[in-house]
């Protein structure tokens, strides 16, 4: 099986490949347009823009999460629009990924192929930082339209709802995993949602943890030692804030060779569209 993970040199030396598809994910909760700013002011030659708000995420509603999964149809074209192919001569487009913030909004990509049966799919390590410290090129031409064909074969039983969560978080062998920053698990500081806190009986492995100081992915060695408490469990659910930072552990996991990870999508933002304030 191909890793998940690919270099800044790999992709330097992949640049012309007519069967691979780049996808610049960069963006910022706090400011969403500066992520596409960002792309048109330099990104990898050959990429394209994917925004989490527009592109990886569906309409917002009252319950279901802050950035709800996409709908399937209309980001299946979105694929295609890309070059991305489900099949050709060639075989499936491998689809690459970077960011600029860890890893975050790339491995929402990551997780989302892999959700609608596309496993050629990998992150760039180091993200967009990790390309230009290594001084490699960038380029401002935004690439047309090609005309792939994206056919989505979604695997539901990657992604779980909060029936689900609440039917199994207690069962023996399940380990519900919180993925946000130690402070927001406890409750001590909720700059988003409306209630802090976390779900009753998770257990919090953040996600930054598993990315070194360096900004690239900690050793396969390290990924595993991390999730070691947890090889024997027989279903792991992973939530973060808004089903998008759960997919870095969710890539951590994988990388741990702990394939048993699913995705509470609607996370902690919709737990708590549930919950009263002294119910969370």
């Amino acid at each position: 099986m191909r890793s998940p993970v690919v270099s800044a040199a790999w992709l330097y030396d992949h640049l012309d490949d007519l069967s691979m598809a780049i996808v610049d994910c960069r963006f910022a909760l706090d400011q969403p347009d500066l992520g596409r700013e960002q792309y048109g002011a330099g990104h990898i030659p050959g990429a394209y823009y994917l925004d989490l708000n527009r592109d990886l995420s569906g309409p917002v509603g009252p319950h279901g999460g802050r950035h709800p999964l996409p709908e399937v149809a209309l980001f299946a074209k979105t694929l295609s629009a890309m070059g991305v192919h489900s099949n050709s001569p060639q075989g499936p487009t491998l689809v690459v990924a970077y960011d600029d913030s860890g890893l975050s909004f790339a491995a929402r990509l990551w997780w989302l192929l892999r959700y609608l049966g596309h496993d050629r799919v990998v992150v760039l390590d180091g993200g967009f930082s990790g390309w230009t410290a290594a001084g490699y090129p960038l380029s401002q031409e935004i690439p047309g339209p090609q005309a792939g064909t994206f056919v989505p074969h979604v695997q539901a039983d990657r992604v779980v709802d909060v029936e689900y969560v609440k039917a199994h978080k207690d069962l023996p062998g399940v380990a519900l995993i919180d993925s946000r920053a130690g402070d927001r698990y406890r409750g001590e500081y909720e700059p988003i949602d409306p209630i802090a806190g976390h779900i009753p009986g998770a257990i919090n492995y953040p996600w930054q943890t598993v990315i070194g100081a360096d900004g690239h992915l900690r050793s396969i060695a390290e990924q595993q030692q991390h999730w070691s408490e947890l090889q024997s469990a027989q279903e792991l659910l992973v939530y973060c804030g808004s089903g998008v930072t759960a997919c870095v552990n969710l890539l951590s996991l994988e990388l741990a060779g702990i394939p048993t990870g699913k995705l509470y999508a609607g996370s902690w933002s919709d737990w708590c569209s549930y919950q009263r304030p002294a119910d969370a």
